[in-house]
C-alpha cells in the first residue's frame, strides 16, 4: 500500500473518525466538530464511523465487532490514525491499538495537540505542557506494555516494565511540580496587574464564547487592535488585553479576550489555564459571543456556561452577543439588533453583530456604555464619597508592559 504523501513528499497523517452515541446529551452525528479539530491539528480525516451503545464496552470503548469495521475501514482508505471523539481510558486505547494495530487517540489528545501548536506566549506554552504531562502521567502503561510479563532480577519487584514506568512517573511528576511552580508565579504576575486596575476603578470586561465564534474579530473590531483571528478553532490561546475608551461614559474600560472554549473541553486543560481564565473570573461584565450561523448554538451556550461555572465566573453578569450576523440565512434574521434571551427563566440582553462588517458595533458599544454607567452608579450609592477618577486619561497610569495602548472609539 502506498503511502499518502504531499506535494513536498512529507507523509500525511489521514484518520478514521469514530463517534458513539450513549443516548444522553448532544451527540454530533455527522462528527463535524472532530473532523474539524483533526483539520485544525493537521489530520485529514478520510472515513467516518459512528454507532449506538448503552454504555462503552470496558475493552474495546465500541465492542470487537466494530473494532473490526473500523480496521477494515482503515485498511480500505489507507488510514494512519484513529481518532475518537469522546474520552478513552488508558486500557481501552491501549486495546484498540493492539487491534487496529493503527495509534488511537481520543477528542482530549487532539485538543492537547493543537494547544500545543497553537500556545505562543510563555504562559501559555508552560500551561499546555502541565496538561499534556498530567494527561500522559495516566497513559505510560502504553509505551512499556511490551515488558510488563518480563519478570524482574533477584530482590526486585515486577519486570522492566514496571521499573521504567516507575521512573517515568517520578520524572513527569518533577516536571509537574516545577511547571506548577512557574505557574504560580506568572498567576503573582496577573494578580499584580489586576490590582493595580482595581486601584485605578477600572471596569473589567472579558470576551468568552464557543470557539471560532468571532472573539478575536471582535475584540479587533471594538479597540483597533491586531489580535491574531482565523476562520479555525482555538486560532488564539493567549489573553490580550487593551484599554478602550467609551465616549459615552468618558471612561476607559479594560478588554480582554480570552481562549474559547469547546464541547467536552478537558477538565485537566480547564485547571492547567487557570491563569489565563483569572480575566474571566475577575471581569465585571462577560461579552458572551455566540456564532449566531450555527444551528447548534444553544448547545454551545451551555457548554460555555458548564466551562464558566467550572471555573467559578457563572455568577458574573453576560451580555450576549450574536455574532456573525452577516452568515446568518435572511429568513431567520431578527427584526431588531438588541433583544433579550430567556435562559431558564434569567432573561439575558442580547446584541446581533457582524464583527468582519461592523454591523451592530455601535449598539453594542452602547449596550456596553449603559452596563458602565449602571455599574458606576450602582458603586456610587454604595459609597457615596467615592472619587470616580475614570474620566482621567490612563495613558499615564499604567505601567507600559502590562497595557500596551489605549484606542478611543467614538
Amino acid at each position: 500500500m502506498q503511502r499518502n504523501t504531499s506535494r513536498d513528499e512529507t507523509p500525511i497523517v489521514t484518520a478514521i473518525l469514530v463517534g458513539v452515541d450513549f443516548g444522553h446529551g448532544s451527540f454530533d452525528s455527522d462528527l463535524s466538530e472532530l473532523g474539524l479539530l483533526a483539520q485544525t491539528a493537521g489530520i485529514e480525516p478520510v472515513g467516518r464511523i459512528t454507532c449506538k451503545r448503552k454504555s462503552p464496552d470496558a475493552a474495546l470503548f465500541v465492542g470487537s465487532g466494530k473494532a473490526d469495521e473500523i480496521k477494515q475501514l482503515a485498511l480500505q482508505l489507507g488510514a494512519t490514525e484513529v481518532l475518537f471523539d469522546q474520552s478513552l481510558s488508558p486500557a481501552q486505547q491501549r486495546n484498540l491499538e493492539r487491534t487496529l494495530e493503527l495509534p488511537v487517540n481520543d477528542r482530549i489528545m487532539l485538543i492537547l495537540q493543537i494547544f500545543a501548536q497553537r500556545a505562543r506566549s510563555h504562559e501559555g506554552k508552560l500551561q499546555v505542557e502541565l496538561a499534556r504531562l498530567q494527561y500522559l502521567s495516566t497513559r505510560l502503561v502504553r509505551r512499556w506494555s511490551h515488558l510488563e510479563r518480563q519478570s524482574g532480577g533477584i530482590g526486585m519487584r515486577g519486570g522492566p516494565g514496571e521499573r521504567q514506568i516507575e521512573l517515568d512517573k517520578r520524572m513527569i511528576n518533577e516536571n509537574i511540580k516545577k511547571i506548577k511552580d512557574r505557574l504560580v508565579k506568572v498567576k503573582k504576575q496577573r494578580n499584580t496587574q489586576r490590582r493595580q486596575r482595581e486601584r485605578r476603578d477600572v471596569f473589567n470586561i472579558s470576551i468568552v464564547g464557543y470557539t471560532n465564534a468571532g472573539k478575536s474579530t471582535l475584540f479587533n473590531t471594538l479597540v483597533k487592535a491586531q489580535a491574531y483571528a482565523a476562520d479555525q478553532l482555538f486560532a488564539t490561546l493567549d489573553t490580550t488585553t487593551r484599554q478602550m475608551y467609551l465616549a459615552q461614559t468618558q471612561s476607559s474600560v479594560s478588554l480582554s479576550d480570552t481562549v474559547g472554549f469547546v464541547r467536552d473541553l478537558p477538565h485537566g486543560l480547564v485547571a492547567a489555564f487557570q491563569a489565563t481564565l483569572q480575566e474571566a473570573i475577575n471581569a465585571d461584565l462577560l461579552l458572551h459571543v455566540i456564532d449566531a450561523s450555527n444551528p447548534e448554538w444553544p448547545v454551545q451556550i451551555e457548554q460555555v456556561n458548564d466551562v464558566l461555572t467550572e471555573i467559578g465566573a457563572n455568577d458574573i453578569p453576560q451580555l450576549l452577543v450574536f455574532n456573525k450576523l452577516d452568515a446568518v440565512p435572511e429568513d431567520k434574521k431578527p427584526d431588531q439588533l438588541q433583544g433579550f434571551y430567556d435562559r431558564d427563566g434569567q432573561l439575558l440582553k442580547r446584541i446581533y453583530v457582524s464583527a468582519q462588517q461592523n454591523m451592530g458595533i455601535d449598539v453594542l458599544r452602547q449596550a456596553i456604555a449603559d452596563l458602565v454607567q449602571s455599574d458606576k452608579l450602582d458603586s456610587n450609592q454604595k459609597d457615596p464619597e467615592k472619587i470616580n477618577n475614570n474620566d482621567k486619561t490612563l495613558e499615564s497610569e499604567f505601567d507600559s508592559d502590562l497595557i500596551q495602548d489605549i484606542d478611543y472609539l467614538d
